[in-house]
């Protein structure tokens, strides 16, 4: 790679190229040699250099144990070419990698390469903000109904009473969201999805590594919904699909040895021609199936292997990002490559490499790459393809926690809230502040709290000339049940209610009507000589 600077998406890939040789040339034992009549210092044999580093990639967590010795080779091969060692001449670049007994040594100048600037978003207009209950419409109101008739109050005064008993409350509207748009429901699962991502990665930031202009909403939604009993991605146009004969290929491996639906006559090696032609087809794409533009999302990934929950976790949020049509490949492939490797009546497919080996190290590339053409590309596919095999039951099921936020997000967007005039927005979502206050502060904002719209209630009703006065007798001595302590501080004495109460005027029974009610009352016996 002669040290130059790669592109900014590959940011974790060139750690982990830096972190390696560090280990590499901090490890590496060095002796001295002898070759052509004479000695060389601080010098080790190429087979020596493979053997250490294939035991160092093997106990790294970044690599692991399904790294083999002919891919250690490659990559020395291209520590050469990048000057991170050089032979004992100092000739590097030009020459090959042997895994014998040339000698190399390290040079003095720097073989690390720099890091990649990593893009810092100017703003957050890439990632579309939440719907909110900013955005709204009244309700309409409905129409040529006359109000309900009160024996008692108009409604228009109990609103007013109301109002006054419970506080200083604004004339309040029932509003709803404008009708959620699939536009705009597709934005909610992406905002979600990318939010998850970047907590479960534990990032402050996705700068460098996911660029949300790359995340499709309507591809998260698909992935999501449009899936049959088997959680396999359903594709609408056919056209994306593979090819019918991949497919046949692919089960026919996948059952071996009832999976050749054609009824193909079956010939020694017939097992090892399907597999060339399904490694065909996928070494052919033009694109890894996990994206260019999701490298550096999924390279993230390999520093979680060793937490597998969080990992699945991860894998599971990042492959809803992914097209559909790549998503169904993937499962498809990794479906096969699991049930391959476990099936004990499959012949084996190569003679020297074991199968399990085998098929990681065909498809890896197809899974993941970049498009700079990273050196640790291989080593880091071989390593996720190898988990993800292992796991691709759990990494493609939708995570309950999204799921169940975003339907609870647009549940309470479709629901019917109150407004208050005046108020700019949601009455649930205004800011809140708390204060700590003494007992004695909390004991009199009580008595303010309650009493004062009460006694507020209270003169309202005695203010109100429009009640008449049996009505508001009667409200009183409700009132009097309800709130004894206002209505006692209100009228502590006899004199003080009948200030401000009309009296009660007395009845008469009907045959008692004729009498002088100004005389004195006469005795009941003198009725009794007056009817004689």
């Amino acid at each position: 790679m002669d040290g130059k600077v790669i592109g900014t998406g590959p940011y974790r890939a060139t750690k982990l190229w830096n972190e390696t040789i560090k280990l590499f040339r901090g490890g590496m034992p060095l002796r001295r040699h002898w070759a052509h009549f004479r000695y060389y210092d601080c010098s080790f044999a190429g087979s020596e250099a493979v053997d250490y580093l294939h035991e160092l990639l093997r106990r790294n967590y970044n690599f692991g144990p399904e790294v083999t010795r002919y891919q250690t080779l490659q990559l020395l091969r291209k520590f050469l070419k990048a000057h991170v060692i050089e032979d004992i001449k100092g000739r590097h670049g030009s020459e090959d990698f042997e895994d014998n007994g040339h000698l190399y040594r390290f040079p003095s100048s720097s073989p690390l390469k720099s890091f990649p600037t990593r893009p810092l978003l100017r703003d957050s207009t890439d990632l579309p903000r939440l719907i909110r209950w900013d955005d709204y419409e009244e309700l309409p109101q409905r129409e040529n109904i006359p109000p309900l008739k009160s024996a008692v109050m108009t409604s228009d005064l109990w609103n007013k009473r109301h109002s006054v008993a419970i506080g200083d409350v604004h004339e309040c509207k029932l509003i709803r969201r404008k009708e959620i748009t699939p536009k705009q429901v597709d934005h909610i699962w992406k905002s979600m999805t990318v939010a998850h991502l970047q907590r479960v990665l534990g990032l402050t930031s996705l700068d460098g590594v996911l660029n949300p202009t790359h995340v499709n909403g309507k591809h998260i939604v698909h992935n999501v919904f449009s899936v049959n009993k088997t959680g396999i991605v359903i594709l609408e146009n056919k056209a994306e699909d593979m090819p019918y004969w991949v497919v046949s290929a692919m089960k026919c491996l996948a059952n071996w040895p009832n999976g050749n639906e054609s009824k193909q006559p079956v010939y020694p090696g017939f097992e090892r021609d399907v597999l060339k032609t399904v490694a065909d087809y996928f070494q052919r794409l033009k694109e890894p199936l996990l994206t260019f533009h999701l490298y550096e999302v999924f390279v993230n990934i390999l520093s979680l292997l060793q937490e597998q929950e969080v990992a699945t976790e991860a894998l599971q949020f990042s492959c809803l990002l992914l097209p559909p049509p790549n998503r169904r490949r993937l499962q498809l492939l990794l479906r096969l490559v699991a049930r391959v490797c476990q099936n004990p009546h499959l012949p084996p497919l190569n003679d020297t490499i074991a199968t399990r080996t085998l098929m990681v190290q065909m498809f890896a590339h197809c899974v993941l790459g970049s498009v700079d053409e990273m050196d640790l590309d291989e080593l880091l596919a071989t390593k996720l393809v190898t988990f993800m095999m292992e796991h691709h039951n759990t990494i493609f099921q939708v995570p309950s926690k999204l799921r169940r936020q975003v339907e609870e997000h647009l549940s309470h967007l479709k629901r019917v809230q109150i407004k208050y005039a005046g108020s700019d927005t949601d009455f649930s979502a205004s800011p809140a502040f708390c204060k700590q206050i003494s007992r004695v502060e909390s004991e009199e904002q009580k008595v303010i709290g309650t009493q004062t719209p009460l006694q507020a209630l209270l003169e309202g009703l005695i203010a109100d000339k429009e009640l008449p006065s049996k009505d508001k007798r009667k409200r009183l001595k409700q009132f009097q049940r309800s709130y004894p302590e206002v209505y006692r501080n209100r009228f502590p004495t006899e004199e003080s209610k009948a200030a401000v109460v009309p009296e009660k005027t007395p009845r008469l029974k009907p045959h008692l009507m004729f009498f002088n009610l100004k005389k004195p009352f006469q005795p009941f016996q003198r009725s009794w000589s007056f009817r004689a």
